[in-house]
C-alpha cells in the first residue's frame, strides 16, 4: 500500500490522535522504519506506534540504515494488515521482528468483479438477493428514503448534527445488547468527532448516511485511500431492525463503492456475521515488535510484549473479552438508555371506535418514543406508508392503541 495514501498515518490524523491521547508530547521516528511516527511509552521502554489501536490499519516500509536512537527499548507497531504485503524484507543487521498474529479481519476484493450486480449474483444465493431486495423495496416504500454520501464537502454545523445522531443511535443499539461499545468512551468519541471532519474535507474520510424524510436513521464512517474502503463505525437506529436496515446501508454502500472505482472494501478487524456474508476474502491483523539483539534489556521487553500478546490472543479465541464487554456493561452502562423489548401483540379490530372512545398520540413525546418500533412493524407487515399512518390511544385501556394506515387497522396491546 503506498504511504502516501494511508489516511491513519497522515499528519491530520496523527496530529489530532497525538493531542487526544498524547498531551501533543513530541513523536519520533526512526531512520529504518518509514512512514511511521512514534511516542514513547516509560515503563516498560517502549516505542509505539501514533495511533495505537485507534487506525484500520497502518503501513510502513523498511531499511538496512543503523538503528542510532533504539539502543535499550522495544517498539511495537499495531494492526498492520497482512495482506498490505509490505516490502519491509530489509531491516538493520542488529534489529529483529517478531511478528504477531491478533485480530481477524475481512475484506471484499471489489476487484475481481464488473459491477456491483455481478458481486451481488455471485456472493448471495438466489433466496438471499431476493429477501434483500425486498428488504430495500418495503423500507423505500414505507418511508421517504434518500442515501447519501457525504465526502469533500459539507458545513460543520449539518456535521455537528449527523455526528451527535451517530451517537445517539450507536448508543441505543448497545443498550439493546446489554454491552459496550470502546468507541463510545468519551476520550475515543471525542477524537473521532475532531479527526473525521478535517479528513472528510480532504476526502480521506467520508460519512454514508440513510435518511427517513430529513433525519439520519443509518451512519457509516468510512475511511478512504486511493483504492481502499475502510468500514469504520457503523450504526442504524434499531427501531427500523425489521427492514434489516443495516444489510440495506451495505447494499447501497458497496453500490457506491462499485460506483466510485473502490478496489477493496475492507471490514477492518473484528469478527461480526454480517462480515462473512459479504467478504471474499479473510486477513490477519499483525503486531510487529522490533527489538535491538545488542541489548538485553530490549530483548526482555520485546519478549515480554511478545508473550503477553499471545495471550491476549487466546483469550480472545475463547470470547473472554466479548463476556467481559457484558459484565462492565452491567456495572458501568448508562442506565439511562433502557432496552425498548417489550411484549406486544397485533389483533383484528372487533368494534367500531368512536372519536370520543379515542385520543391522539403524539409521537414526538418521549414517553411514547417506545411504539416506533411496534409503528415500524406494523408498516413493515401491511405495506403501508408512515405518511398515511395514524394512531390513537383507546381510551379505557392501559395500553392498547388504534393502527390505522390506509388499507389495514389493528388494534396493538402492549405489556407493561
Amino acid at each position: 500500500m503506498d504511504l502516501k495514501k494511508n489516511p491513519f498515518t497522515l499528519n491530520t490524523f496523527v496530529s489530532i490522535w497525538n493531542k487526544h491521547f498524547n498531551k501533543e508530547q513530541e513523536l519520533f521516528q526512526f531512520k529504518f522504519i518509514e512512514g511511521l511516527t512514534f511516542f514513547k511509552k516509560q515503563k516498560p521502554s517502549l516505542y509505539i506506534n501514533s495511533g495505537q489501536d485507534l487506525t484500520k490499519g497502518v503501513s510502513y516500509t523498511t531499511n538496512e540504515t543503523a538503528a542510532t536512537n533504539f539502543k535499550n527499548s522495544a517498539i511495537l507497531i499495531y494492526d498492520v494488515p497482512d495482506y498490505f504485503d509490505l516490502k519491509n524484507t530489509q531491516i538493520p543487521n542488529n534489529i529483529k521482528r517478531y511478528s504477531i498474529k491478533q485480530y481477524p479481519g475481512y475484506l471484499a476484493e471489489l476487484n475481481r468483479f464488473q459491477n456491483f450486480d455481478e458481486y451481488f449474483l455471485q456472493q448471495f444465493s438466489r433466496k438471499s438477493r431476493a429477501k434483500l431486495n425486498r428488504y430495500q423495496k418495503r423500507l423505500e416504500l414505507c418511508f421517504d428514503i434518500t442515501y447519501k454520501m457525504y465526502i469533500g464537502e459539507i458545513s460543520k454545523s449539518e456535521y455537528d448534527l449527523i455526528f451527535a445522531l451517530f451517537k445517539e443511535i450507536l448508543e441505543k443499539r448497545f443498550a439493546e445488547k446489554q454491552t459496550t461499545n470502546n468507541n463510545l468512551q468519551k476520550k475515543e468519541w471525542d477524537f473521532y468527532q475532531d479527526v473525521t471532519y478535517p479528513l472528510l474535507l480532504e476526502k480521506k474520510a467520508a460519512l454514508f448516511v440513510v435518511y427517513q424524510g430529513k433525519i439520519p436513521i443509518g451512519i457509516t464512517l468510512n475511511y478512504l485511500s486511493d483504492a481502499i474502503l475502510f468500514h469504520g463505525i457503523t450504526s442504524f437506529d434499531i427501531d427500523y431492525s425489521k427492514f434489516h436496515l443495516g444489510k440495506v446501508m451495505l447494499k447501497n454502500l458497496f453500490k457506491w463503492s462499485f460506483e466510485n472505482d473502490i478496489k477493496t472494501f475492507d471490514f477492518s478487524k473484528g469478527h461480526f456475521d454480517y462480515k462473512t456474508e459479504w467478504m471474499t476474502k479473510k486477513y490477519d491483523f499483525e503486531y510487529h515488535i522490533f527489538v535491538n539483539q545488542s541489548s538485553l534489556k530490549s530483548k526482555i521487553i520485546g519478549q515480554t510484549i511478545k508473550s503477553f500478546l499471545k495471550l491476549k490472543q487466546y483469550l480472545r479465541e475463547k470470547e473472554v473479552n466479548k463476556k467481559l464487554h457484558q459484565l462492565t456493561y452491567k456495572i458501568r452502562g448508562n442506565k439511562s438508555l433502557k432496552s425498548n423489548n417489550r411484549s406486544y401483540s397485533f389483533s383484528e379490530i372487533k368494534q367500531k371506535y368512536t372519536d370520543k372512545e379515542l385520543s391522539k398520540v403524539d409521537l414526538q413525546l418521549k414517553e411514547n418514543l417506545h411504539l416506533k418500533l411496534i409503528i415500524n412493524e406494523f408498516l413493515f407487515l401491511n405495506s403501508e406508508k408512515f405518511s398515511d399512518f395514524k394512531i390513537s390511544k383507546i381510551k379505557n385501556t392501559e395500553t392498547e392503541y388504534l393502527f390505522k394506515g390506509l388499507n389495514n387497522q389493528k388494534i396493538v396491546r402492549i405489556e407493561l
